[in-house]
C-alpha cells in the first residue's frame, strides 16, 4: 500500500452493532483507505467479532488523525506502544496535545500493561500515577503543576459499552425519543430498570426540574423518595423554593394548585418560602424545628437522600443549601455519581439533564422524561448516547411510575 499504514483490530459486536460500517466510514470521511486483512464473524448472537484492518493515509500526521479518532470506536493498533506522558505545566490546564476522554469505558497502556480508567467521564484528561500504576480522569479545573498526563492517542483504547442482546421495548419505532413509544411497556421497563439497579446494589439518581411542581407532581415524587426509590437528587434552587412554596402556601409561582388560578399576593409566595427556611437556617433545620411539613425537601430529608442543589445566576434568595459556585457543584455531583449510582431518571429538566449528563459514565443507564424531545435530541447530541427519552407529560408518568413501584395511591 502506498503512503504511510497501520494495522488496526476491533472486537466485540461488530455486526448488530454497525461499529464495523461505521469504523470503515470514518476512515474514508477522514480522506484515508482501508483494506480488510482478517474478518472472523460470531457465530452466534452472544459471539464476539474480529477484524483486522490495515488503514492507509498520504502522511503521518492524518494517519495518526484517523487512529485518533478511530480509537473513540474501539480500534486500537495490532502493535500498542505505552501511553505517553507529560507533566502538567500550568494549573488549571492540560499539557498540549492532551487525550480528551469520551464517557466509554476507557484503559490506558502503562509499562505493558492495560489498566483501567477510574471515575470515567467525557471531556476529561487522563492523570496517571506512574510508581501505583493507576489512571483516573480530571477535569481541566482540577489540574496541578506535575500531575502526568496521557498526550495523544498511543496506548489508549476504548471499551464500546455493547448493545443489550435481549430486545427492548425501547427498540420500538428504532428510535431513542419517540412520542409514540408505548408509554405503558416503557413504563414498566422504567420500574423493571430501578428494581435491578437496587437489586444490584446501586443507586437511582433523581435529575428534577420545577416542572414537577408547576404540573402538580410533587406528591407523587415525595411518595417515591419515601418507598425508598430515589438516593440521590440533583436539582436547582426552582424545585426546591416551589416545592417549599407548596408544602407552605400551596401554590407553585403564586398559582393555586388545588384551583389552577393565581391567588391574591401570590407573585411573593416563592419568595416568603426562601425567607423563612432562611431564618429557619436551612431546609434541614426547618423540617427538624416542624416548620416543613411536607413535600420533596422534607422527604429527601427525612430519608437521607443525598442532594446537590445548583444554583444559578437569575436565582432568587437562594436558599441555605443551594451550591452557587458551579464548580463546587460540579465536583459534588461527580462525588456522588461515582459513589456508587447505576440508573439515572431525568425529569423535565434541560440544563441540569445536559449537566449531569456530561458527567456520567456511559454505563449508567439514563431515562429522560419530558414534554419536550429537544431535551433528549440535546442530551444525545452532546455524547450521552445512552439515554432513552420518554416524551409525555410529567404528571401522570410520576403517577404511573409511583403506581408501579409503590402501589396504587390511596
Amino acid at each position: 500500500m502506498p503512503g504511510v499504514s497501520e494495522e488496526i483490530e476491533v472486537r466485540g459486536h461488530l455486526i448488530d452493532s454497525l461499529l464495523l460500517p461505521k469504523i470503515l466510514d470514518r476512515i474514508l470521511l477522514m480522506g484515508g483507505s482501508f483494506e480488510i486483512r482478517e474478518c472472523k464473524v460470531g457465530a452466534r448472537r452472544v459471539d464476539a467479532s474480529y477484524a483486522r484492518i490495515a488503514v492507509q493515509a498520504d502522511s503521518a500526521a492524518q494517519l495518526d488523525d484517523i487512529l485518533g479518532d478511530l480509537v473513540e470506536h474501539g480500534a486500537m493498533p495490532v502493535h500498542p506502544e505505552d501511553a505517553h506522558l507529560v507533566p502538567a505545566d500550568i494549573a488549571g490546564a492540560f499539557p498540549d496535545a492532551f487525550y480528551s476522554t469520551t464517557n466509554q469505558p476507557t484503559q490506558v497502556r502503562l509499562a505493558g500493561r492495560w489498566v483501567e480508567v477510574a471515575d470515567q467521564e467525557m471531556d476529561c484528561g487522563i492523570a496517571v500515577d506512574i510508581e501505583r500504576k493507576t489512571a483516573w480522569c480530571v477535569p481541566m479545573t482540577d489540574v496541578t503543576v506535575g500531575q502526568a498526563f496521557v498526550v495523544g492517542h498511543g496506548g489508549v483504547r476504548v471499551v464500546p459499552i455493547d448493545r443489550p442482546r435481549e430486545a427492548q421495548v425501547f427498540g420500538f419505532m428504532n428510535s431513542n425519543v419517540s412520542s409514540e413509544k408505548p408509554k405503558a411497556a416503557s413504563l414498566q421497563t422504567v420500574a423493571d430498570l430501578m428494581r435491578a439497579t437496587r437489586a444490584e446494589g446501586r443507586k437511582v439518581l433523581l435529575v428534577a426540574g420545577p416542572a414537577i411542581v408547576h404540573t402538580g407532581s410533587s406528591a407523587h415524587v415525595a411518595e417515591l423518595i419515601r418507598g425508598g426509590w430515589v438516593d440521590v437528587l440533583f436539582a436547582g434552587n426552582a424545585l426546591a423554593t416551589h416545592d417549599i412554596e407548596q408544602a407552605l402556601f400551596n401554590t407553585s409561582l403564586g398559582v393555586s394548585l388545588d384551583r389552577g388560578e393565581a391567588v391574591e399576593h401570590g407573585h411573593e409566595h416563592h419568595l416568603r418560602a426562601i425567607n423563612t427556611i432562611r431564618r429557619a437556617g436551612g431546609i434541614a433545620a426547618a423540617v427538624r424545628a416542624g416548620l416543613l411539613k411536607s413535600g420533596i425537601m422534607y422527604e429527601c430529608v427525612q430519608k437521607n437522600v443525598a442532594m446537590v442543589l445548583a444554583g444559578s445566576i437569575r436565582d432568587d434568595g437562594p436558599l441555605p443549601e443551594v451550591i452557587t459556585d458551579v464548580l463546587k457543584a460540579q465536583a459534588e455531583m461527580r462525588r456522588l455519581i461515582h459513589g456508587g449510582v447505576g440508573f439515572c431518571l431525568m425529569i423535565a429538566t434541560t440544563l441540569h439533564s445536559i449537566a449531569t449528563g456530561n458527567l456520567l459514565p456511559a454505563g449508567v443507564k439514563v431515562v429522560c422524561v419530558d414534554i419536550n424531545p429537544a431535551t433528549v435530541t440535546k442530551l444525545t447530541d452532546r455524547g450521552t448516547f445512552q439515554t432513552i427519552g420518554l416524551v409525555t407529560d410529567v404528571e401522570p408518568f410520576v403517577r404511573s411510575l409511583v403506581a408501579a413501584l409503590c402501589g396504587p395511591t390511596p
